[in-house]
């Protein structure tokens, strides 16, 4: 994965679904490497304006000069969580014309071993987005209680061998703190024999867990609600989701944004507050076998998109 460490993900896509106004106001949300900026960047003419949101200090550090030196954008360390007061300090709520989201952790963040996002590699058991905030994996696991750790597995791994796996870890720390990567990963494969599973053992394991630290699918959700406001009519709405659980959330997003309120549904006069506020555009976006062959990284991808009404 490490090559494809700076290929964005549906590129083409995802400028297409953004259907870029070369004057307009982008905000990508989820900046990581800076790859989809720099595209949505390059169509973009000297007024034009690009705000680029994340919350890793290695992803804004590692920002290209050439980014960083233009004066059409502007880099916000931030979560999108708090996309609306981030777009709102700009003085640009409810002006832009495109918002980009491609949820879930990146190829660098997986390929640095310190971050401890990588079953593969052995780190520390980190796997914080922001390593200033929250508790680290490692933390939480020393303390968290059998019962609670096995519902985060079964919820967010979608893990169905989460009581085992919760079991094991409980068992495993009361004879040695679980502080690196590969320990935590020797656990879940002790229980977990790889021969039941296509991917490792710990695929899933990792993924809740990360998913919980980092409250991944309340900042989702936080952003998809904030989106409506950030957004002006016309503008266009792009999440690319990696798996069930995050495009389960976007998908039902942008469905019920796209209906009147269930009271008023049929009726021939419907209050504006009431009224739908996104245009479903197409239907949901998979990435081709050629480019799923350059990057495997975009075989589980997936792109949604809506317009504002």
């Amino acid at each position: 994965m490490s090559g494809n460490a700076h290929v964005p993900v549906l590129l083409e896509p995802v400028l297409n679904g953004l259907a870029i106004k070369q004057d307009g106001i982008y905000v990508d949300g989820t900046f990581g490497r800076g790859g989809h900026s720099k595209a949505i960047l390059e169509r973009l003419t000297t007024s034009g304006q690009l705000i680029a949101i994340d919350r890793d200090p290695q992803a804004i550090a590692s920002a290209p000069a050439e980014l960083t030196n233009d004066p059409r954008v502007t880099l916000v360390r931030s979560d999108f969580a708090q996309l609306s007061t981030c777009i709102g300090e700009r003085g640009v709520l409810g002006q832009v014309d495109g918002l980009l989201f491609d949820l879930g952790v990146s190829s660098p963040q997986l390929d640095t071993a310190e971050r401890g996002f990588s079953f593969l590699r052995d780190g520390p058991l980190d796997m914080r987005m922001d390593p200033d905030t929250g508790i680290a994996a490692a933390e939480w696991l020393q303390s968290v209680e059998e019962k609670a750790l096995k519902q985060v597995l079964f919820k967010y791994g979608e893990e169905r061998d989460a009581a085992r796996i919760a079991r094991a870890i409980v068992s495993a720390r009361a004879d040695a703190r679980i502080d690196s990567t590969l320990q935590l990963a020797d656990i879940v494969a002790s229980v977990v024999p790889a021969h039941t599973r296509k991917k490792h053992p710990a695929t899933r394991t990792f993924q809740a867990i990360r998913i919980h630290i980092n409250d991944e699918l309340g900042q989702v959700e936080a952003a998809l609600r904030q989106s409506l406001d950030v957004l002006k009519a016309g503008g266009r709405l792009c999440v690319i989701s990696f798996h069930s659980l995050e495009d389960r959330i976007v998908k039902r997003f942008m469905r019920d944004a796209s209906r009147e309120s269930e009271q008023y549904r049929g009726m021939p006069d419907v209050p504006a507050e009431f009224r739908p506020r996104l245009k479903l555009v197409g239907k949901a976006i998979a990435a081709s076998a050629a480019e799923i062959a350059d990057n495997v990284r975009a075989r589980s991808a997936h792109l949604r998109i809506a317009e504002r009404l």
